[in-house]
């Protein structure tokens, strides 16, 4: 390793010259990366959902209605005419309202009052929408117009097409408002004015590369894009400033810079790779997922701590050689002052702090188990305009999602039958078929082309099902499940359901399944790491519990707080949470087992605090600011929540590790010496 590090500084203007020239080229490439805002496409191919759209899409020109206008102070003629603008606009595959319920040649009292009302009500109009996912940002817009500002509009392409005009702005007022905090924290914390931006810039060629290189994947989701460069910031930075500690620490001593950087790189790399391999597993757990957004989001995290180590194993090194006598000249005092006396008290504290973690960690499992998870409405929040149009529309009609059913077509008399079932569902408003819209009495042969082409295909007969239910309430998922059960009944095998309630359906099915598998592939993995790197048995399972009790009590707040929790944040946070505040575990117990091969377990754990509090809570503080940063200024809802978590996970964390961990290790102390290798502590008669 004195080798690798020594040809890595000699040749430091080369290393730098070759990286900057990498990162302007992924600087180009990076709007070339496509991001993916349809939900849907993240669904696994074998989903029952999925199967069902690829048919319909194949049978059929018309999709599934994805959108909703609510549209005030209306006539029904006027709404009629309405109707027919709406359908002509570029995107619109199909608009379906009041008149394709019902028929309007009759008198208006004798309709029936549900099925109208689901369309009409106050003087008030509600259509649905089937767009074109191609074209739905253009047919948004242009809807949005002919509509008037009095129009609410909701629906997954509406929310897409809204998300996508804000995202950019987003992130980029994240990183302005992120920024300048981390840097007041780096200054605060390291010896040096110069030395911060030697961090910040050898972190943001890290991003840029990760970005830029995400071309290889062709594009990228909306959670990825919104998440990962904020998140590979708070994370490699840590990394970065584990070196420069290394490097000031041997300075001190008189060595000359030179030989300074090659030993700080020899001394941090082994703790800083484990750091960095315990953090790839979080992510790497991800990739697990069958729902795509985990390996799209996995990967690119991935990728980018990778990047991120290569980085600051050359590129920062180079750059503080190169920049040694600026750093020289901008030293500062320290302004932390000495932790000893902090030290002590955290000490005293430990005990009875792993007891109230105890008490808390027991009821925070059951709750995380009752919380009120939403898996598929990833685009839902009251802030926005947006967000504020579908509480409008819902406070109005209701919830109302549509779904198609597609049978084998040919036996009027059974899709009778299944049409009067699906009719006696509970929260079944309308439904819009062949025999049901048109008559089974009627030939084909007299029935308008462009009517029988949105009901039957050459194979299909399709029944188009409005429930007036939330996109994921009870009620829905009973609906599908009631639905399903139909279709099997009279056409075994040979039916399918599509719709976003179906998606969601589906999204909950996998996702709750993948939970367990990511979860003990992430703890098995990391234990792994920690158990090499140590060569211990206990410190794992140490480690791990003392991590996983701050994201257990992290991910049952929303139970406490009666809030909702999107579970893609809860499977997120609990690879994030454990894969980058693992690091501060493993950073404490090393200094931990250094100090304690020379002190009394006590004095050591109080010299670890001392020594190794500063370096964690400064990475901490960094993961809370970014995290704090998402939170506030993401329009999304999902990457909003992402954030929160984030943030509070890491304040979890570290009290975790500087109060729990500090009482389990001494209460484990001869457990830890015992299933160690190459570990001989010094002999302590002082107790714990």
């Amino acid at each position: 390793m004195i080798d690798i590090s020594g040809t890595i500084l000699q040749k430091r203007k080369q290393v730098i010259i070759i990286t900057l020239l990498i990162a302007v080229l992924c600087l180009i490439l990076i709007p070339q990366v496509s991001v993916n805002y349809n939900i849907i496409d993240y669904l696994p191919d074998e989903a029952p959902s999925t199967i069902a759209l690829d048919v319909m899409n194949e049978e059929f020109t018309q999709g599934v209605p994805n959108a909703r206008i609510m549209v005030p102070d209306i006539t029904i003629p006027e709404a009629l005419e309405l109707k027919k603008q709406f359908a002509a606009v570029d995107g619109v595959e199909e608009v379906t309202w009041l008149d394709d319920a019902v028929s309007l040649d009759v008198p208006f009292e004798t309709l029936d009052t549900d099925a109208v009302e689901a369309y009409y009500k106050n003087n008030t109009a509600l259509f649905s929408i089937t767009l074109d996912n191609e074209k739905a940002t253009s047919a948004v817009n242009e809807l949005a117009e002919l509509a008037g500002d009095d129009a609410a509009m909701s629906g997954l392409s509406v929310s897409s097409t809204f998300s996508k005009g804000t995202l950019s702005s987003d992130i980029v007022k994240i990183f302005l408002i992120a920024i300048p905090f981390i840097l007041a924290i780096l200054f605060l914390t390291t010896t040096s004015w110069f030395e911060p931006f030697l961090l910040m810039f050898t972190i943001g060629v890290a991003i840029v590369i990760n970005m830029g290189t995400n071309i290889i994947f062709g594009e990228i989701s909306f959670i990825t894009q919104g998440v990962a460069a904020i998140l590979q910031l708070a994370i490699a930075l840590d990394y970065g400033i584990f070196v420069l500690y290394r490097f000031t620490e041997i300075r001190k001593d008189g060595i000359p810079v030179f030989e300074s950087m090659k030993h700080a790189l020899v001394k941090s790399i082994g703790s800083v790779t484990a750091c960095g391999i315990a953090t790839l597993i979080g992510f790497a757990a991800l990739i697990l997922m069958r729902i795509q957004i985990g390996p799209d989001l996995g990967l690119v995290l991935t990728k980018g701590i990778v990047i991120s180590l290569l980085c600051v194993f050359t590129l920062l090194p180079a750059l503080t050689l190169v920049c040694s006598k600026l750093i020289e000249k901008t030293q500062h005092r320290p302004f932390i002052p000495d932790l000893r006396k902090l030290a002590k008290c955290l000490v005293k504290l430990s005990f009875p702090a792993l007891i109230i973690f105890a008490l808390i960690v027991i009821p925070s499992v059951i709750a995380i188990e009752n919380n009120d998870y939403v898996y598929f409405d990833l685009f839902s929040d009251e802030r926005t305009a947006i967000g504020q149009d579908a509480i409008a529309i819902t406070d109005t009609f209701g919830g109302a999602s549509s779904l198609v059913l597609m049978v084998q077509k040919g036996n009027l008399a059974e899709e009778q039958e299944v049409l009067d079932q699906i009719e006696e569902i509970p929260n079944v408003v309308s439904v819009i078929s062949y025999v049901g819209t048109v008559g089974a009495e009627i030939p084909q042969e007299y029935v308008p082309g462009s009517t029988l082409s949105e009901l039957e295909s050459a194979n299909y007969s399709r029944m188009i099902i409005t429930v007036d239910t939330s996109l994921e309430d009870p009620e829905s998922f009973a609906a599908i499940e009631n639905i399903r059960a139909i279709g099997e009944e009279h056409y075994p095998g040979e039916w399918y359901l599509a719709g976003e309630i179906a998606n969601a359906y589906d999204m909950k099915s996998f996702i709750e399944e993948d939970n367990i598998k990511i979860e003990a592939v992430g703890i098995i993995a990391i234990c792994i790491v920690i158990l090499i790197a140590f060569q211990s048995i206990s410190l794992p399972l140490i480690l791990v519990l003392v991590i996983k009790s701050a994201i257990w009590i992290n991910c049952a707040i929303p139970y406490f707080q009666g809030e909702p929790m999107f579970y893609i944040s809860y499977l997120v946070i609990s690879s994030l949470q454990l894969g980058i505040t693992v690091d501060y575990a493993i950073m404490f117990t090393s200094r931990y087992v250094e100090f304690r091969k020379l002190h009394p377990k006590r004095e050591a754990v109080e010299l670890t605090i001392s020594k190794a509090a500063v370096s964690i809570l400064v990475s901490a503080f960094i993961l809370l600011v970014a995290g704090l940063a998402l939170w506030i200024f993401s329009s999304n809802a999902l990457l909003s929540e992402v954030g929160m978590l984030v943030g509070r996970g890491s304040i979890l964390s570290i009290l975790a590790v500087l109060f729990v961990l500090p009482a389990l290790l001494l209460i484990f102390d001869k457990i830890i010496q015992k299933t160690s290798l190459n570990m001989q502590f010094v002999p302590d008669t002082t107790g714990v």
